[in-house]
């Protein structure tokens, strides 16, 4: 006892069979505690929560101007578009978003995403609605965008069931592809197998893949805000209750199925991912 004393006070190791940390691990240990401790801080500073809200504005905006700006380019180059490259470029636009700003404010851009990570407890409730609102808004600009530029055309992109599909086939579609997209989105940010910037390969990747098919089906929206601007912009509302219906169940459905896996959420890593930094 009085040699680990002395070693603590003195700084230096009192070895490792005595199960002491040396100087240089001691300081990392400091070091890890205290960025962590600041990123806790970060986030719930209420002063920063108007970059966050930007972030979600913004990258909803682009992301839908790319899911839907397929279907209107398309529609203005007569089928020059091809199905692949519409259903890989919006997986392709969340990959860059969450490498581009996903530290400021998680780069949700779904408002089944942000209800999931309240969920798990990974997010505030309380910002919940502003997230929302900021995503509704972003993908609503988009359509007016689009709109502006090319007139109404191609449905602004709208997703509605394919030809022959029904609204519950289409709802349990959207249930089953958004069950996924929550599964790969919780499942990367938990602290049980947090894998930090390659998350958003893996999420990118899903979206396209579930583009690829399951886009004759639905439109393989798998986002209420992405189905919500076009439907508003371009007066298309056909089955828009599928869209959000099926989305929220597949987010609850993910929810259990996180709790079943790797229990409660809340951790710091996977807050650190659903709320971001916006200091880093």
């Amino acid at each position: 006892m009085a040699q680990q004393k002395s070693a603590l006070q003195s700084g230096s190791s009192p070895g490792a069979a005595q199960g002491g940390l040396s100087v240089g691990e001691r300081a990392a240990a400091r070091s890890f505690i205290t960025r962590d401790l600041d990123l806790v801080a970060q986030f719930y500073d209420s002063s920063q929560e108007w970059r966050r809200l930007f972030s979600e504005l913004l990258g909803t905006f682009l992301l839908v101007l790319v899911a839907a700006g397929g279907g209107v380019v398309n529609a203005v180059s007569h089928g020059q578009i091809s199905r692949t490259a519409a259903v890989i470029a919006p997986g392709l636009m969340v990959l860059a978003m969450i490498l581009f700003m996903g530290a400021v404010g998680g780069a949700h851009l779904n408002p089944a995403v942000s209800l999931g990570f309240a969920l798990r407890r990974d997010f505030p409730w309380g910002r919940v609605p502003g997230y929302i609102a900021a995503q509704l808004v972003g993908a609503t600009a988009a359509c007016l965008v689009l709109r502006a530029m090319f007139g109404n055309v191609g449905q602004l992109g709208a997703t509605v069931p394919g030809p022959g599909i029904s609204m519950w086939q289409a709802t349990l579609i959207e249930a089953l592809l958004t069950f996924g997209l929550l599964s790969t989105i919780l499942g990367t940010a938990s602290g049980a197998q947090n894998v930090g910037t390659l998350s958003a390969i893996a999420v990118g990747a899903y979206i396209a893949l579930a583009g690829l098919w399951a886009s004759p089906i639905s439109g393989a929206s798998m986002n209420p805000a992405r189905t919500f601007g076009p439907a508003l912009v371009g007066g298309t509302w056909t089955d828009f209750w599928t869209y959000v219906v099926g989305p929220l169940a597949g987010a609850l459905f993910a929810v259990g199925v996180a709790w079943l896996l790797r229990g409660s959420g809340g951790d710091v890593a996977a807050r650190r991912a659903a709320q971001g930094a916006t200091a880093t």
